[in-house]
């Protein structure tokens, strides 16, 4: 009986651990940028990111339109696959902005400032791209992403070396 428990307690020990290693080796790490003022930014990069993004969204968007009217379990299986795709994307882009540019990059402007209208359309400039991004996953409409790019172009504005 005791020789059972053991090796039960083992067993279960050994899932634990895989169980744990498996859930380390899948976090997701923002990809962003760190939170510390370390100064070291690459812009042109992140806006590189979005736009590589938006081509996948784009990509994705093809290929859930072209396997929509297939009823196969294959088809189903790889329209899921690029929704969930289009998905990751669409979130990474919401993430670089909000994490890296507005977190980190756009300085506030007191109302009473000269400054404090180019603070408001950059605002607004940054939060269309997080609009185009949230429309490009509620949708499978390639107009959809011919917005968000615009949204990256007006964006990428704020950010040229």
């Amino acid at each position: 009986m005791s020789r059972r428990w053991v090796t039960g307690v083992s067993m279960f020990g050994l899932a634990v651990a895989a169980t744990a290693v498996l859930w380390v080796s899948h976090q997701r790490q923002a990809e962003a940028h760190c939170q510390v003022p370390c100064g070291i930014y690459d812009d042109p990069a992140r806006i590189a990111q979005l736009r590589e993004d938006a081509t996948t969204i784009e990509k994705a968007i093809g290929q859930i339109n072209e396997l929509a009217d297939s009823h196969s379990a294959l088809s189903f299986n790889q329209a899921s696959r690029w929704v969930a795709t289009k998905e990751d994307h669409a979130s990474h882009i919401i993430e670089v902005v909000s994490e890296y540019f507005l977190a980190q990059k756009v300085k506030p402007a007191a109302a009473d400032s000269s400054e404090y209208d180019a603070y408001l359309k950059s605002l607004a400039d940054h939060h269309a791209v997080m609009v185009a991004a949230m429309k490009t996953k509620q949708a499978c409409d390639p107009a959809t992403v011919g917005t968000l790019r615009a949204a990256i172009d007006k964006l990428a504005t704020h950010y040229t070396k």
